[in-house]
C-alpha cells in the first residue's frame, strides 16, 4: 500500500513543509523520497539473476518408499535479498514428512512455502523427505517467487515454469495375501514345465498322418512333393500369460467409481505379473483404457525381458477410472494375438454377463481362462470356470502394511 502511494506521500510532505516553512519536515520528505527511490530501485532488480532449482532423488519409486527433494536458491548478483519467498506446487498425493504446506488453488496440489534471506552471490539449499503412499504419475511445479525492497514498500513476483515428474508404481504384495494360491498363478497350468509345440519354432516336415491339423500342412512342400506334408514344431516349456485389467468398478448403465476396488484390482494385476515373471512366464498386460499419451489402448505384448515388469508397472501407475471399451470386447480382440497355449487372466470388479459369456466361449474352444473377481466378501461360484476372489474386507489403508512381494 505504501509502495503504491510513495510518490504521492512524498509530494504531500514537500507541500506541507513549504506551507508551514518547516525545515525538519522538508528534510523528512527528502529522506522519504530517497528511501522510496532506493526501495523502488531495489525492488526492480530484486529477482534479476535469481535462480530456483528443484531436484528429486529419483523419478520412479515403489509404493511406500521415500523420495528426497532438494530445493536450491541462488542469488547471482551483488544486490542482497533480505527476504525471498518461494511458493512451490507439489502433488497432494505425496506426504511431506517435514515442513509446512497449504492448500493450492489447484485441486490436486498443495503449496510448499519457503522464506529465504540471501546475501550477494549466495546459495541456499533445503531438503525435504516425501513418502509415496499412492500410485500415480505426479507433477511438481510450477513455482512462484516474490521479493522486494528491504523496507517492504514494494513487492515483485515471478513465475517459474520448472516441472518435475514422479512415477509411483502400484503396490506389489504376495498373491497369498490376496487369496490367490501362489503356486497356481495361471489356473489350470499346474507347472511352467508343461511341454507343448510352439508354432513359431519349426523343426522340419513329415508326411501327413490321419488326424493332423490342416493348419499344420506345409502347402509349398506338398506342391513340390505331390504328397501332403505336415510341419514339425519344436517342443517348448515357454508359457504366455495375458493379464486383462478392467478399470470399471460400477456395473453399467450406472456411472461412478469405487476407488478402493480399482486400487485393489491394480494391486492384483501388478502382483500377478510380478509372480508370473518370477516363475519364468512370458507376461503381457491389456487394459480397457487409452494410454495417457495416445489414443491407443494400453497393451504390452507378452515377454520376460528384465525390464518387462518395469514396463507393466509404468503402464499401471497412471491408470484412471475411465474405461474406453468393455472388458469383454478387449478380451475378444486381444486374445487373437496370443498363442493358443496362453493363459488369459481377467481381473474385474464387475463380472458382467457379456464377459462371462466370452470367457465360457473361449473355455469351450480350448483356451485357458482364469477369472479374478475383486470386491465383496463372498466369491462368485461359476461352474466350469477357474475363478479366484480378492476380498475387499481389508481396507486399502491396511494394504499399506503388507510386505512387498519378493523379486520386484
Amino acid at each position: 500500500m505504501i509502495g503504491s502511494l510513495w510518490l504521492v506521500i512524498t509530494i504531500l510532505l514537500v507541500i506541507a513543509s513549504l506551507i508551514t516553512k518547516q525545515v525538519p519536515l522538508f528534510l523528512v520528505s527528502l529522506l522519504f523520497f530517497m528511501a522510496g527511490g532506493l526501495a523502488r530501485l531495489w525492488n526492480r532488480y530484486s529477482l534479476n539473476r535469481v535462480e530456483y532449482r528443484r531436484h528429486l532423488s529419483t523419478n520412479r519409486v515403489f509404493f511406500g518408499e521415500e523420495v528426497q527433494m532438494e530445493v536450491e536458491v541462488s542469488n547471482r548478483k551483488p544486490l542482497p535479498l533480505p527476504w525471498l519467498q518461494v511458493d512451490d506446487e507439489i502433488p497432494e498425493e505425496v506426504t511431506l514428512l517435514k515442513g509446512g504446506i497449504t492448500q493450492s488453488y489447484l485441486s490436486t496440489h498443495q503449496v510448499l512455502s519457503n522464506l529465504f534471506s540471501i546475501g550477494w552471490y549466495h546459495k541456499v539449499k533445503r531438503h525435504y523427505s516425501l513418502r509415496c503412499l499412492q500410485r500415480g504419475y505426479f507433477t511438481f511445479g510450477p513455482a512462484k517467487m516474490s521479493s522486494g525492497d528491504v523496507f517492504g514498500f514494494f513487492r515483485r513476483y515471478q513465475e517459474i515454469d520448472l516441472l518435475d515428474h514422479l512415477m509411483v508404481y502400484p503396490k506389489i504384495v504376495p498373491l497369498k495375501e490376496l487369496g490367490i494360491p501362489s503356486k497356481q498363478p495361471s489356473g489350470e497350468i499346474r507347472t511352467r514345465n508343461h511341454i507343448f509345440q510352439d508354432p513359431v519354432l519349426t523343426l522340419g516336415i513329415r508326411d501327413y498322418h490321419f488326424g493332423d491339423s490342416l493348419k499344420r500342412i506345409d502347402w509349398k512342400s506338398t506342391a513340390r512333393t505331390s504328397r501332403l506334408q505336415t510341419k514339425i514344431f519344436e517342443p517348448t516349456t515357454t508359457i504366455d500369460m495375458g493379464i486383462f485389467l478392467d478399470v470399471c468398478t460400477v456395473k453399467p448403465p450406472f456411472w461412478g467409481v469405487v476407488s478402493d476396488l480399482m486400487e485393489l484390482a491394480i494391486v492384483t494385476a501388478a502382483s500377478m505379473a510380478n509372480e508370473a515373471l518370477s516363475e519364468g512366464y512370458l507376461v503381457g498386460l491389456y487394459v480397457n483404457q487409452n494410454h495417457p499419451d495416445s489414443v491407443e489402448l494400453i497393451r504390452i505384448p507378452p515377454g520376460r525381458h528384465p525390464d518387462q515388469l518395469k514396463h507393466i508397472l509404468e503402464a499401471l501407475a497412471p491408470i484412471q477410472p475411465i474405461d474406453t471399451m468393455p472388458i469383454a470386447g478387449l478380451v475378444v480382440s486381444e486374445s487373437r494375438n496370443l498363442p493358443w497355449g496362453s493363459t488369459l487372466v481377467v481381473i474385474t470388479a464387475v463380472p458382467t454377463e457379456a464377459l462371462l459369456s466370452v470367457l465360457f466361449q473361449m473355455k469351450r474352444v480350448g483356451r485357458k481362462v482364469v477369472l479374478i473377481t475383486i470386491g465383496g466378501k463372498e466369491p462368485i461360484n461359476i461352474d466350469g470356470l477357474t475363478t479366484y476372489h480378492v476380498r475387499d474386507d481389508i481396507s486399502w489403508g491396511k494394504m499399506e502394511t503388507l510386505n512387498l512381494a519378493a523379486g520386484r
